[in-house]
């Protein structure tokens, strides 16, 4: 867990969050349109002196209902926290979603969570926000209730970009789709799936270009195939250029979804290390090819897109 001084695992917050303004929501990307929010938020704390506080679940309330969903998360917890701790966020609330969590019924979400525990005086939702046993509580009901039990309900506008709404939606399917650069616009920095090497069947290595094989876990599944990467090591400054391949490898027949990078002029044993892996540019669709030395040749060609590639260490 990457440590946040005002991180909290359930709604006990300490006297000086509460009363404060909250953000409700899964925050999934840390995307341009919840990036316009913070702004927003950041308005309202300077304009009344309060503090900003994000709520958030985990497991992200559809993969929880919905266990068949696997790859679905843009970033995973600790990126969030570290997002948001950029952001400059005051404190964050990540609530367990578990079964008994999910049965609270949406006017006890407001009396005994929104009122007696955070004392909410600002909530900022999406308008489709929706909370409670069965989704029953949603935008309309927390109106209701807010001058009864005093806070405000702030549902911004959404931010459009070429007519599209930008959403955590919106950015998996281009991502699903290969449109990379698009993504990396709307996240407004580059897509990132963070994790640790394992040791695989050196398959790369055998071939010539050995590999750091990491478990995409819960990440979305982006268009499989070849991609220009960078590297980061957990605790390094250091910025590595690479090539990565996300997919299942069919020339070797692969079953299982996979992240293999390789680094250009490095060397050294990653097992076992922290890696944050940057996608800057979607060269090819994965393939089969008829044989390895196919597979060779087109990786090197692969290499010379990749190693042409901006390498720029910002956005």
């Amino acid at each position: 867990m990457v440590k946040l001084i005002n991180l909290y695992k359930g709604f006990n917050i300490k006297s000086r969050h509460t009363g404060s303004i909250i953000l409700i929501g899964n925050f999934d990307g840390l995307h341009l349109g919840h990036q316009k929010l913070f702004t927003l938020a950041k308005n309202f704390k300077k304009k009344y002196s309060l503090k900003v506080g994000v709520l958030t679940f985990e497991p992200m309330p559809k993969m929880y209902f919905n266990k068949s969903i696997k790859n679905f998360r843009i970033s995973n917890e600790k990126q969030k926290i570290k997002l948001l701790n950029k952001f400059k966020v005051d404190f964050v609330i990540i609530k367990k979603f578990n079964k008994v969590f999910s049965k609270t019924k949406s006017i006890d979400f407001i009396k005994n969570i929104i009122k007696k525990k955070l004392k909410a005086r600002f909530i900022f939702v999406s308008n489709n926000f929706r909370f409670g046993n069965k989704r029953e509580g949603d935008v309309n009901q927390l109106v209701e209730y807010q001058n009864k039990f005093d806070y405000k309900i702030i549902k911004p506008k959404p931010l459009f970009v070429k007519n599209k709404i930008v959403s955590s939606s919106l950015i998996r399917n281009y991502l699903q789709n290969g449109k990379l650069d698009i993504a990396n616009k709307l996240l407004n920095r580059k897509w990132s799936i963070e994790g640790k090497v394992e040791k695989g069947k050196q398959l790369g290595k055998k071939i010539g270009f050995p590999t750091a094989n990491i478990d995409i876990k819960d990440y979305v599944l982006a268009c499989p195939g070849v991609y220009a990467v960078r590297v980061k090591m957990k605790n390094d400054n250091k910025i590595i250029k690479g090539i990565a391949n996300l997919g299942y490898r069919p020339t070797f027949n692969g079953k299982k979804i996979l992240l293999e990078v390789h680094l250009f002029n490095f060397s050294g044993n990653l097992y076992d290390k922290d890696l944050s892996v940057e996608f800057l540019k979607f060269i090819r669709k994965e393939k089969k090819f008829k044989n390895v030395d196919q597979l060779k040749k087109q990786i090197k060609t692969d290499l010379l897109v990749a190693k042409k590639t901006k390498w720029a260490k910002n956005k």
